[in-house]
């Protein structure tokens, strides 16, 4: 059997070769389109100095409070894009990279395990990026929205300065998000000047926790049985623990 199925396969490749080589060579053969024209190298120069002067023009020279530079817009050819959040129908503007990957995961297993977003029509249930000119005092977390590091979920629910916004199981969730991140992201509520809706990196560019951290919940999000959407026993003693670490 298995000598007949190869020479039927034999067979069909020889047809298809001869139809190809009648249709490129024969009398009706339709005209080859002319291969596109290769870029000079003074072409790709000019349109690199371009792209990257677009980009300059979006920079502001100015870091948010943990160190990453702010930008002017959103979907600019920039750092910062609209994006969406896996398994809640939602869209916010985080810079792209590793830190799209850690802060939408924070995003999706607050969904999943905390409180549901966007239901029944709920206006604004997440806040990422916003222009450097509506950052009052860059020395505050909330500054890092501006960078594209931060993201404040429901912004209209847990107000800056007000403390117990949660009930204590959905702290002990909050905790168990965090040490996800081992660290890399820091939670407003436990601030000085505490803003329980705020999530944001607490590493500055280049740092090598964050591309791990990273990596590490991309491999989860390929694996059926981890990462957000499966929703673990986080009063469990070894969880604690581990979130205890990075509080």
């Amino acid at each position: 059997m298995n000598s007949g199925i190869t020479r039927r396969v034999t067979l069909m490749a020889a047809g298809v070769t001869a139809a190809a080589s009648l249709t490129t060579t024969g009398p009706l053969a339709a005209p080859a389109a002319a291969a596109p024209e290769p870029l000079r190298n003074d072409e790709l120069k000019e349109a690199l100095r371009r792209a990257q002067a677009r980009h300059r023009r979006l920079r502001t020279g100015r870091p948010s409070a943990n160190g990453w530079q702010m930008q002017k817009a959103v979907d600019a050819d920039g750092d910062i894009v609209t994006t969406s959040v896996a398994g809640t129908g939602l869209t916010v503007p985080l810079r792209t990279g590793d830190t799209e990957a850690v802060l939408t995961h924070v995003i999706r297993r607050f969904h999943y395990e905390v409180d549901a977003l966007g239901t029944d029509g709920e206006p604004n249930p997440l806040e990422g990026w916003v222009a450097p000119s509506a950052v009052r005092d860059s020395r505050r977390p909330e500054s890092n929205q501006a960078s594209g590091t931060a993201v404040v979920i429901r912004p209209g629910s847990y107000p800056p300065g007000v403390r117990d916004g949660f009930t204590e199981g959905q702290r002990l969730v909050v905790r168990d998000i965090l040490a996800d991140t081992e660290g890399v992201v820091r939670w407003g509520g436990d601030d000085r000047r505490p803003y329980e809706g705020l999530f944001y990196l607490a590493v500055p560019p280049g740092d090598a926790r964050l591309t791990r951290v990273a990596a590490k919940i991309r491999a989860w999000n390929e694996v059926p049985g981890a990462g957000a959407g499966v929703v673990p026993d986080v009063t469990e003693p070894a969880r604690r623990r581990r979130a205890a670490r990075y509080r």
